[in-house]
């Protein structure tokens, strides 16, 4: 069973944590694939930080108003970030930038428990297929942790 509550969230917090260590790294990687047809360290921290601002903009409103979550096609998303973090932005601003928006959605989302604990569908369906879990903000927070997880292992490889 998946244990969700403030934890999840608080858990979600402190990744910035990890993060901020990123100023250290050299500027002459950032822009580096970390593998081959994979985006570079400043591309997925801009596309961390884009699925953050969606929340914010997007999804929590949509809850709000009682409609379903809807997510956009991964891959066009995805690029816009991308081109973001190659937009001549310098790492340590993209860097703060993704801090701000990630703490500004946890301070949002702790002060908004019904919207974050309400039953949602997501893009028309109402449990995860893979765990059989109600959709919920949580849920969705829950599974951006795993995301963020995934990523700092990408990034732990090349610095």
């Amino acid at each position: 069973m998946i244990s969700l509550g403030e934890s999840t969230i608080l858990r979600y917090k402190e990744f910035t944590e990890w993060t901020d260590t990123l100023h250290d790294v050299d500027g002459s990687i950032w822009l580096q694939p970390i593998a081959e047809r994979k985006a570079s360290i400043g591309e997925i921290i801009s596309h961390l930080k884009n699925w953050d601002t969606y929340l914010i903009s997007t999804i929590i409103p949509t809850i709000k108003n009682g409609e379903e979550m809807v997510f956009p096609d991964f891959d066009s998303f995805n690029k816009l970030a991308y081109e973001y973090a190659r937009s001549g932005i310098s790492k340590d601003r993209l860097l703060d930038e993704f801090k701000l928006t990630r703490l500004q959605l946890v301070e949002i989302l702790l002060a908004n428990r019904d919207v974050v604990s309400k039953h949602v569908t997501v893009n028309g369906v109402e449990t995860c297929p893979h765990t059989g879990t109600p959709y919920s903000l949580l849920y969705i927070i829950h599974e951006f942790n795993d995301h963020d997880n995934h990523h700092k292992n990408q990034i732990l490889t090349v610095i």
